[in-house]
């Protein structure tokens, strides 16, 4: 594998991180997983203006513009001989002396991957599994795509290794938050609930595009604190991540759904994800089929 590591293309094993990186130490550092679809990297703008901020919250100077971005990702996926794949773009502090600091890493790490994707391998639905462990609230006023992972991780093992199976935490105070590694939407009637940003979720880049895609299409949004049952209670359910893009889940305990309009959809995010760059981009001409 070939990675892009601070401006150079270099084998796997020639990369070498200093023990004293802060993104190891401490972990500040943040990245984007981004989805290549025949060399388009989907909605990279939108990754690009949350990662700023990411960064912007750690202190961690960057000033990539998305073109610069978009040229390094091209270059990354050239080498590894790939125009549709799965892009891990991390952007760490860079060295410093060990202990805390309040000056900003004006020397920040780039390290840039790709991973071989097969959408036939991947689940076409799951099923929603309720975590005993809770969300952890984030550790600075919003959540951000951190290296902070450990609750996700401690998600993923109470879950298990089956890929069809999607972990799905509550927030302390009993609330629907996030899965494992997704967004969590269901509908009653025409009407789409997730969950707020103020359950201290990721403000996902692809849950931002699929709320406008049902807009436009015509569903009512809405965003609040939600109750477990009121998911049981759904008439569809389905989970968003920027790789897997739009997945239905066919149950959540002892619920079942058929996902009929989630599937619909699915099928109108696919027709935009090898042209835009940003979800403020996308306009939609009807019908979209009955949402009845």
């Amino acid at each position: 594998m070939q990675l892009y590591f601070n401006g150079r293309i270099l084998p796997a094993e020639e990369v070498k991180l200093s023990p004293f990186e802060h993104g190891f130490m401490y972990g500040l550092g943040a990245f984007e997983t981004i989805r290549l679809y025949n060399g388009h990297p989907f909605l990279l703008a939108d990754h690009h203006r949350r990662l700023s901020h990411a960064l912007e919250v750690m202190n961690i100077a960057w000033t990539v513009t998305v073109e610069e971005m978009k040229d390094q990702i091209a270059e990354t996926a050239a080498a590894n001989e790939t125009a549709n794949a799965s892009i891990r773009y991390n952007v760490s502090a860079g060295e410093g002396p060990a202990g805390l600091t309040t000056a900003v890493y004006d020397k920040p790490t780039t390290l840039i991957y790709t991973k071989p994707l097969n959408p036939q391998a991947m689940p076409q639905e799951k099923y929603g599994q309720l975590l005993s462990l809770r969300r952890n609230t984030p550790e600075s006023k919003e959540r951000i795509k951190s290296h902070h992972y450990l609750n996700s991780i401690l998600g993923r093992r109470e879950v298990g290794q089956a890929q069809d199976r999607e972990g799905i935490f509550l927030t302390e105070n009993g609330y629907i938050s996030e899965g494992v590694v997704s967004n969590i939407f269901w509908m009653y009637g025409t009407t789409l609930y997730t969950p707020t940003l103020e359950t201290g979720i990721l403000d996902g880049v692809t849950r931002r595009f699929v709320m406008k895609l049902a807009k436009e299409a015509g569903f009512s949004v809405k965003t609040g604190f939600y109750e477990w049952q009121e998911l049981e209670q759904a008439d569809e359910a389905f989970m968003t991540n920027s790789i897997q893009e739009i997945v239905p889940l066919a149950a959540v305990g002892a619920a079942t759904f058929t996902n009929r309009r989630t599937k619909e959809i699915r099928r109108l995010y696919q027709t935009f994800r090898d042209q835009l760059w940003s979800r403020d981009e996308m306009q939609l001409t009807g019908p979209f089929g009955d949402w009845g």
